[in-house]
């Protein structure tokens, strides 16, 4: 966007509110400038909803975000915790004010900005994996910068990388800390997900089963260890995780949020893990994998 332009972004919530959804205004290196809380939208009686955005101070107005000359990106996160019911806002953009200052760009010149902005993240992503892959192996404990890098102030991010034989499995703990929403996606050097419709190759809590204390342990291996949290990782060997928390009650986490690692053998895994663990038979495997791609698949078809 251009900071100096105005704004509204118009949309409408669904009946069913997204645990976590923001409106976040960006500078060129992902410095927050603005945000709006999906939970402190003003909606009419039909859920429907305008955020306005320009340099002015409220004044009065609901859901408005302050831009500012540096600003230069608008990021909405629309978070679907559960895949077989959420659905995301609807939404759309308009732009205020007089005809634009400066002429649309050519083909040309948008073909040189779609080059620059592929070399540019590529370079954010090698950079971003390289502070995970400086950290020993099979440890999460590098914390990302919660006041830049595009992560939102009020949650918890924790990285790392894993590296892992046939026999193998990384166990995580995880103490969500009273966070009503955490994932654990495995990604692989591009930043990318592998394949997490037909396999699980990442969960969050509505997909996880929670361990008798309200925590949740999840086993990451190349072979299926017969754990229903089982963190698949295609097939890879290596590979990073990026695990998230977020709504706090209060907004912010209890001590204890977090989470601990340690490599064991596979074959060793029924004792080491909690009595309560859910372990899967085969057939049981295949009724989760099927119904978590059923509830990706009804989100894509035309409505």
């Amino acid at each position: 966007i251009d900071g100096d332009e105005r704004y509204q972004i118009r949309g409408r919530v669904p009946e069913r509110r997204l645990t976590e959804n923001y409106f976040t205004l960006w500078d060129t290196e992902m410095n927050t400038v603005g945000e709006l809380s999906g939970d402190d939208l003003a909606l009419d009686s039909e859920r429907r909803f305008t955020i306005t955005v320009d340099r002015d101070a409220a004044a009065g107005r609901p859901n408005h975000i302050r831009s500012s000359p540096k600003a230069r990106e608008f990021f909405i996160r629309d978070v679907l915790l559960d895949w077989e019911a959420d659905e995301p806002n609807e939404l759309s953009v308009v732009r205020l004010g007089d005809p634009p200052r400066h002429a649309a760009k050519s083909v040309e010149e948008q073909a040189e900005a779609a080059s620059s902005m592929m070399r540019a993240y590529v370079d954010h992503s090698l950079r971003w994996n390289r502070q995970a892959l400086d950290k020993p192996a099979n440890e999460l404990s590098f914390t990302i910068d919660r006041e830049t890098d595009g992560a939102l102030q009020n949650q918890l991010y924790l990285m790392g990388h894993f590296d892992l034989s046939d026999g193998e499995a990384l166990v995580l703990t995880v103490n969500t800390g009273g966070a009503k929403y955490f994932i654990a996606p495995i990604t692989n050097l591009w930043s990318t997900t592998n394949e997490i419709v037909h396999r699980t190759g990442s969960l969050n809590l509505s997909q996880s089963v929670a361990d008798p204390d309200g925590g949740y342990s999840y086993v990451l291996s190349v072979r299926d260890p017969g754990v229903y949290n089982w963190l698949d990782p295609s097939d890879m060997h290596e590979g990073i995780l990026t695990l998230r928390w977020a709504e706090f009650a209060g907004g912010r986490p209890t001590p204890e949020a977090g989470v601990t690692s340690r490599v064991l053998p596979v074959s060793e895994l029924r004792g080491a893990l909690p009595e309560s663990t859910r372990f899967v038979s085969e057939n049981e495997r295949c009724q989760q994998l099927d119904a978590r791609a059923r509830s990706y698949a009804w989100r894509l078809a035309e409505r």
